[in-house]
């Protein structure tokens, strides 16, 4: 009962909720991912990065993937080229938490942070500031549920489409 109303939650307003995800966290909580990071670890963060990019796109959603060290500096990229949907990398020596909990308290509204993490410590201490946790499972529900929702759409698209067509 709670996922759903979490997920509700951040089901309202656009872009004004910002998803933040322990990307080592759920890469590691997901079987799929999982067996990629120890073979190809940087196609598994790709692939993370992919399948979260459509509640960034359905759900209008800002989305934060947070890997661990990566460098001297926190490196931002922007996969898709979109301000709102962004993969960090922590200076090595950062970890994804602290940068997580940095976001959090920063917000102007934690209530419209969620965060994505399997690590007790870490969703307590968001939980705290008021944040939404959600564990890697909740995550991949909630991806399959848009993507669900999303290919309902294009059917009805497309089949409203060939009726249009065939009519002329």
């Amino acid at each position: 009962m709670e996922r759903e109303r979490t997920m509700a939650q951040a089901a309202r307003v656009s872009f004004t909720r910002h998803l933040l995800i322990d990307g080592a966290n759920v890469a590691h909580g997901w079987p799929e991912l999982r067996a990629m990071m120890r073979r190809e670890r940087d196609e598994a963060r790709a692939l993370l990065v992919r399948r979260v990019a459509v509640l960034h796109d359905e759900e209008q959603m800002r989305v934060t993937v947070v890997f661990d060290g990566r460098g001297a500096e926190l490196s931002i990229e922007r996969p898709s080229g979109h301000a709102t949907l962004s993969v960090l990398h922590t200076a090595s020596g950062v970890t994804a938490d602290e940068v997580i909990e940095q976001l959090v308290a920063a917000a102007a509204e934690p209530a419209n942070c969620f965060v994505v993490t399997a690590d007790r410590a870490e969703r307590e201490t968001v939980a705290a500031t008021g944040a939404h946790v959600l564990s890697p499972d909740d995550l991949a529900r909630w991806i399959a549920q848009v993507e669900e929702r999303q290919s309902g759409r294009l059917s009805d698209l497309r089949r409203d489409n060939e009726h249009k067509w065939r009519k002329r």
